[in-house]
This record gives structure tokens, C-alpha cells and sequence, in this order.
């Protein structure tokens, strides 16, 4: 049985979302961060899965969610597991255009940051984090210039 099979196992969903950036003196791409009050860290947009939830769904629920912004999702990019208040907790990730919208603040969200990708890699608290700025990267999403 694996740990996605255990039913102690908190499964979660999110994005990392991103948009090209909006300057032409510099091509690429930005990512979207988001703060979280009460962890006081920086990580990609992500949530907690509601029952019987199909799992891109609840990413792109938790998208809209936490930054305000519709997400066009690609490809499925790595799942991360580790343990979260001793449980284990399982994340499945998507690459994810942003599309129309705006950040609100919430008890949940405080802020947003749209970074490059060195800059995102950097800013974001949990080490296991920026491993999916590369696997983003990996998928060459438009905007890349490489």
C-alpha cells in the first residue's frame, strides 16, 4: 500500500502559476507566490482537497482561491509528499497560465508576489518548493524564450 493509499494521508492540490513577464527588456516568464499569515512562509498557491474531489479541480479551485486569478492548467508537474503536523501530506502539482483576475487579501492570503523564477526560487520558504520552479521550467511554458 502506498502513503497515497492510507486514509490518514492529507491530499492537496495546487499550481504553480505563471504569466509571462510583462516587460519586454525582460522576457521570460513570472510566478506567482503567495504569503500565508499564519505559516508566515511563501509557497505556490495550494489547498486541502474537498471529499471526492477530482484533484485538478481543487488545484484550480485553490488557485482562484488564494490569488484571485483564473488558471489555465498544462502539464501535471511533480507530487510532493512530506509530513505536515506528523501526518503525511501528499500535494499533486500542475503547471498553470494565469488568466483574469485580481488579488484580494484574506485571512488565508495576505499577499501575492509575481517573481522570476531566480528571484521566486529564492523568496519561497520551504526548500521542497523550488524544485517546482524547475520542473516548471522543464515544461518550457510560453513566454520561457528558451
Amino acid at each position: 500500500m502506498s502513503p497515497a493509499d492510507d486514509d490518514t494521508t492529507v491530499r492537496a492540490a495546487g499550481c504553480v502559476l505563471w504569466r509571462p513577464a510583462p516587460s519586454t527588456a525582460l522576457p521570460g516568464l513570472e510566478l506567482c507566490l503567495v504569503h500565508r499569515p499564519k505559516y508566515d512562509d511563501w509557497s505556490h498557491p495550494k489547498g486541502k482537497l474537498e471529499p471526492g474531489e477530482d484533484p485538478l479541480a481543487g488545484a484550480l479551485r485553490e488557485v482562484a482561491e488564494e490569488t484571485g486569478y483564473a488558471a489555465e492548467p498544462g502539464p501535471e508537474l511533480p507530487t510532493v509528499r512530506y509530513l505536515a503536523n506528523g501526518r503525511p501530506k501528499e500535494v499533486r502539482y500542475w503547471a498553470a497560465a494565469a488568466g483574469a483576475g485580481a488579488f484580494a487579501p484574506s485571512d488565508e492570503v495576505d499577499r501575492i508576489l509575481w517573481l522570476t523564477p531566480d528571484a521566486a526560487r529564492a523568496r519561497l520558504t520551504a526548500p521542497r518548493d523550488r524544485d517546482l520552479v524547475d520542473a516548471l521550467l522543464a515544461t518550457r511554458p510560453d513566454g520561457t524564450g528558451h
